[in-house]
């Protein structure tokens, strides 16, 4: 369907119901992007490095503590799974926010909630989302720079 451009009156090919984002709101959508991935990156690290302290706490308590007293220390590390488990509400908040700005499918948010639960998952998939996000931004940046 063409349609009549108003400030030229020449005929388009873009349907009328379609708008194209302005430079300055792309550039508004690209650096909101890239904030998301920043606090994306921090809690990802964050959430990784708490997964690996539950993991060895829940060796010790689990492991070691059938073969020795360790009532001990556990006093002092009981918190690591109530720090655990915010910190892994604060990542799910950064995973939403980075998943609707950046449009991507329903598997990668399932991916992505699930990198914070499962060990070493996090800083593999971090890297792989990084570089896919800037890759994708980069492009926009160009496609939009003026």
């Amino acid at each position: 369907m063409t349609t009549q451009d108003p400030a030229t009156s020449t005929p388009t090919d873009a349907p009328a119901d379609v708008a194209t984002p302005s430079t300055e709101a792309a550039r508004t959508a690209i650096r909101k992007a890239r904030g998301a991935l920043a606090r994306y990156r921090v809690l990802a690290i964050i959430t990784g490095v708490m997964l690996l302290i539950l993991c060895v706490e829940m060796l010790v308590k689990y492991g070691v503590g059938q073969f020795v007293d360790v009532d001990g220390i556990m006093r002092y590390v009981s918190w690591i799974p109530f720090a655990h488990g915010w910190i892994y509400v604060v990542y799910l908040v950064t995973v939403l926010d980075l998943w609707t700005k950046m449009r991507w499918g329903w598997g990668r948010l399932a991916t992505m909630v699930f990198a914070g639960v499962v060990p070493v998952m996090s800083f593999i998939l971090e890297k792989k989302v990084h570089a896919e996000a800037e890759a994708k931004l980069a492009g926009l940046e160009e496609q939009y720079a003026s």
